[in-house]
């Protein structure tokens, strides 16, 4: 008699969801597979029993059943406009691209912020470029220029384009390490822009992990300026991200209006080697079957509302579907109206910022891919007081206590964000 596996394995599932072996194992698999960054102190050992008592930022929620948790209060930012120093006149310009996704957006805004500060040079507004040839638009498509230009304010002069007199091919091309230090810009930029006068930046990314460091810096007020407080969505793909957010409380009434978010892209997942080697068995991605397994035995309900940031219906999604029927994509949930703009054109870079920003503010993120769209993400997430970040892992037996998962950027406040926030 034929069978259907991925039906026994969801009715295996059911029955035996509320057995708990309450094994502690790491979460720092998912993180260890990028390179730690210098000055990084030693790991400690993350003890989920008191993790509650200890932080105030994780707390199991009282007003819904299952794994889900309590946002905690949205930090402040730990730097002030009294802490910078009055600009001088600025003299040359540095200018850049935002490039790769919003997730790279936040940390090249970051670098050239601190390079043009260190220069004291003025911020040309940059323009934006996907991945594909030609696809190049304007900072305002997406971001707000008027936000983004006020938020400098006395801290770096913005000019919206480049002078006339200047020709973008007398630009020196200077390219710098994501999180760029004052020595760096000092032996490596300085001597380009005084010889050229201006210049034309690129980040690059040694590493994608944001752990924070034992580094102290005098530029750091103004990195975490430009990381966390320049960049808001413009008017209405910020009116479409809320759209889509209030559409997936309205299908999570069972659970009071909460949603998980997964990043969970199938081209990457199959371009990728998501299986472990070795002892440790550290994976770097988890597919739908892997996700679905995951979130069952850490106890969310069959009727739990998931959305996928894969950007159409892709049959692999079919084993996350059947036993999590509301699992949807943005074909599913975003407005009609809004659909021929920002879904029906393949516009993949405005879609990658549609999910970053909804992945940032769900009540749960489960980061099916390590890189820095989980690190960033993280980020908002930590400094907006949403710190229920989930990492997967191929969890023995049936099941498994929610808080043993928890992000080590979370557990361990090891993220570079509570640099930036108190």
């Amino acid at each position: 008699m034929g069978f259907d596996l991925r039906q026994v394995v969801a009715g295996i599932l059911t029955v035996t969801m509320f057995v708990m072996l309450g094994q502690m194992i790491k979460r720092d698999h998912f993180d260890s597979l990028q390179e730690k960054l210098p000055g990084e102190g030693e790991d400690v050992q993350f003890d989920s029993t008191n993790i509650i008592e200890r932080d105030g930022l994780v707390q199991l929620s009282k007003r819904s059943r299952g794994p889900w948790m309590e946002d905690g209060q949205e930090l402040k930012p730990c730097w002030t406009r009294t802490a910078f120093d009055e600009i001088g006149q600025p003299r040359g310009y540095v200018t850049f691209s935002l490039t790769n996704g919003p997730e790279y957006h936040v940390s090249q805004i970051a670098d050239a912020v601190v390079v043009a500060r260190y220069l004291a040079a003025t911020l040309v507004l940059p323009d934006i470029r996907g991945s594909k040839p030609g696809d190049e638009r304007n900072f305002e498509d997406i971001y707000d220029v008027e936000k983004f230009m006020k938020s400098l304010d006395g801290v770096v002069k913005v000019a919206k384009e480049l002078p006339d007199e200047i020709s973008i091919r007398d630009l020196a091309a200077v390219k710098v390490p994501n999180r760029v230090t004052e020595d760096h810009i000092e032996e490596n930029v300085e001597p380009i822009f005084k010889s050229k006068g201006n210049i034309r930046l690129a980040t690059y990314f040694p590493t994608v992990n944001m752990r924070k460091t034992a580094r102290k810096s005098s530029a750091d007020s103004v990195a975490c300026l430009g990381m966390f407080g320049t960049l808001e969505l413009q008017p209405e793909v910020n009116e479409v991200v809320d759209s889509m957010i209030e559409r997936l409380r309205t299908l999570s009434r069972k659970s009071d209006g909460q949603f998980v978010a997964v990043d969970l892209r199938v081209d990457i997942i199959k371009n990728k080697n998501c299986r472990g080697s070795g002892s440790t068995v550290a994976k770097s991605c988890y597919d739908a079957q892997d996700i679905a397994l995951f979130l069952r035995k850490v106890g969310f309900g069959t009727d739990t509302t998931v959305y996928v940031t894969q950007s159409r219906w892709d049959n692999s999604l079919s084993v996350l579907k059947d036993i999590f029927p509301k699992t949807y994509t943005k074909e599913n949930i975003m407005p009609e109206e809004k659909k021929g703009k920002f879904l029906e054109s393949e516009d993949s870079e405005v879609e990658k910022v549609i999910d970053f920003y909804i992945c940032s503010k769900s009540d749960v993120f489960v980061p099916a891919i390590s890189g820095l769209f989980y690190a960033n993400v993280a980020g908002k997430r930590i400094a907006s007081g949403k710190p229920q970040i989930l990492v997967p892992a191929d969890i023995p037996g049936t099941g498994a206590v929610v808080t043993n998962y928890l992000s080590p950027y979370v557990a361990k406040k090891n993220h570079l964000a509570y640099s930036c926030f108190c």
